[in-house]
């Protein structure tokens, strides 16, 4: 591991209930990927955070830590530039958390406009876990027990950042300190897949993905199986380009443009039928994806946790830095 100290720090992760996806890829890692290169990047494999919905499921969780981090290796994320490290393997999180909820109340978390939305999405009604409540200030910890300058989210989740600035600004003022930085969203251009259900996202739990680990035969089923325009019902029927599922896929995956327009135009006019049309999109996005799975094979699972433990170590050094400053400015030292 060969991290230059000078860079400034970046904080990224995935939660770990399930093989990860092209929605991720385009959403999340391949631009992490390009981050390494100028940051110190974190990468955090969110295990507490994925309990807090999973809590009576732990071996979802446990069977997906190290496939998460082979997908991110696979696509990219380079070992000698990374840092990978699992969230529940780094106790002073937890600690950091329990001192960081004197921090902020109740209420503050609860109109959180991302925990509030989250809540709704996942019907908890009265149920709602108070792990689930307080994640946003774990949130804040993970965030700031590596004391990271930069976290990449989607708008939606800019309140979430916008707390973790609160709470280090709140730390530092009250206990007279520097230790936290301010970190900062980053908003790059968002990017979201819909799933191959025409749903406006591609999610895990609906299972309408095209995972990053799947073989070439299942991504020409899944594709075979993806929604196209509902209202054309032949082949010579004129059809519909915009928010068609299919044709969203060849515009992000499919890298022969001129193909790409030539479907286009013969779908709009009725001169080409959705089998072609998908054949060829299964073509492109394997075509996508072999890259992906050539990096896969340099990165047996034996070898993803042997680099999963260095980088939680490397995590593990700099947390109890954090925490020995953390408990000096608070004065229990002892």
């Amino acid at each position: 591991m060969n991290q230059d100290n000078n860079k400034k720090r970046i904080l990224t992760g995935d939660r770990p209930t399930g093989p990860l996806h092209l929605g991720h890829f385009v959403g999340s890692i391949e631009s992490r990927v390009k981050f390494q290169d100028e940051y110190d990047l974190f990468y955090l494999i969110a295990d507490v955070q994925a309990l807090t919905d999973n809590h009576d499921n732990p071996e979802k969780v446990r069977s997906n830590v190290l496939q998460v981090a082979q997908d991110n290796l696979a696509c990219g994320l380079d070992p000698n530039k990374s840092t990978i490290f699992i969230q529940s393997m780094i106790p002073e999180i937890a600690e950091l958390t329990v001192y960081f909820m004197n921090l902020v109340s109740l209420n503050e978390v609860l109109r959180n406009p991302t925990v509030k939305t989250e809540i709704k999405e996942k019907n908890f009604g009265d149920s709602t876990p108070f792990g689930f409540v307080a994640y946003p200030v774990s949130q804040a910890a993970d965030i700031l027990v590596a004391k990271s300058n930069l976290v990449p989210v989607g708008k939606d989740q800019a309140p979430m950042i916008e707390l973790s600035r609160v709470i280090a600004r709140r730390f530092n003022t009250t206990y007279n300190s520097e230790i936290f930085p301010e970190p900062e969203a980053h908003f790059g251009v968002e990017k979201n897949l819909v799933g191959t259900d025409g749903d406006a996202k591609m999610s895990k739990s609906k299972g309408n993905t095209i995972n990053l680990n799947d073989d070439e035969q299942t991504v020409i089923d899944k594709v075979k199986r993806m929604y196209t325009d509902p209202n054309r019902l032949k082949a010579t029927d004129p059809g519909v380009i915009e928010g068609n599922p299919v044709f969203i896929y060849h515009d992000m995956f499919n890298d022969n443009k001129d193909e790409v327009n030539d479907l286009k135009e013969r779908y709009k006019t009725g001169n080409v039928g959705d089998v072609e049309v998908k054949d060829k999109l299964a073509l492109a996005i394997n075509k996508f994806l072999d890259p992906i799975r050539e990096r896969r094979k340099e990165f047996p699972i034996e070898k993803v946790e042997e680099i999963v433990m260095d980088g939680t170590k490397r995590t593990q050094e700099i947390a109890k830095e954090t925490m020995q400053m953390v408990k000096q400015a608070m004065k229990i030292d002892y």
